[in-house]
């Protein structure tokens, strides 16, 4: 990989081949996409223009203004009977040379992604996030405004790239009566769609995972609590709470 910087945006290349699909049509191919981190926690990709069906572009005559890439030109996308409105961008003239020529695809208004032949869902992975799930005899205990919800000397340990280490826990060491279920979900591209639980009135405090992707099957129906807002004991030690766009 390469990298460039242009404030707070790093573009490197890579080399997976990436595809997106619009009604059951391929609408991009490539295997020279750039990773483009817009926002720090996870990159975008921008797809050579020669690597598009240019019949699936139309401009939609509007623009957008980004301060790091300048000008956009917006696109609809059409493909197989199907219309993704204003769903892919470019930038002809950006002052980052290095998107110049490409497109950028909207990821949810496309129907499916795929690095090489794995589908990838809710956004590009990271290549520097790195997910370890590991097993542990350490007791770990959680306390909500000082009662204990939690308790388990059995926990799993996901320790992922820019995240505190989470502490995922058998629900039968877990006090579920003072939980309740909300109709809260998130998505992740390592771990998949976690549900989510209000504790103590505390909403979507705790999680899991119940049907997660292959690489992490090791949390699958386990729960964890956000380190930020309750109180975590490590073999009686009280971890300090982390700082967190979560906190």
């Amino acid at each position: 990989m390469d990298a460039a910087n242009r404030g707070r945006v790093r573009v490197e290349r890579t080399g997976k081949r990436v595809r997106t699909y619009l009604g059951g049509r391929v609408v991009a191919d490539t295997t020279r996409a750039l990773l483009v981190w817009e926002i720090p926690y996870y990159p975008a990709y921008y797809i050579p223009l020669e690597d598009v069906d240019q019949g699936a572009l139309k401009e939609t005559g509007t623009g957008k203004h980004s301060p790091s890439r300048g000008e956009a030109v917006v696109y609809t996308v059409t493909a197989g009977g199907k219309q993704a409105a204003e769903a892919a961008l470019a930038y002809p003239e950006s002052p980052l040379e290095e998107i110049r020529g490409h497109v950028r695809f909207d990821w949810d208004s496309m129907d499916a992604w795929f690095e090489e032949d794995e589908e990838v869902f809710f956004h590009p992975r990271d290549p520097y996030t790195r997910v370890d799930i590991l097993p542990s005899s350490r007791r770990v205990r959680v306390e909500v405004d000082g009662v204990t919800v939690a308790d388990s000397v059995r926990p799993r340990i996901l320790f992922e790239t820019g995240l505190p280490a989470r502490y995922y826990l058998p629900k039968t060491d877990i006090t579920f009566d003072v939980l309740e279920s909300t109709a809260t979900a998130t998505h992740c591209p390592y771990k998949g769609t976690a549900e989510y639980w209000s504790v103590n009135g505390h909403a979507d405090l705790a999680w899991s995972y119940r049907t997660p992707l292959p690489e992490s099957q090791k949390i699958a129906g386990l729960v964890s609590f956000y380190n930020e807002k309750v109180d975590i004991y490590v073999d009686e030690v009280l971890q300090e709470r982390p700082r967190t766009k979560f906190s």
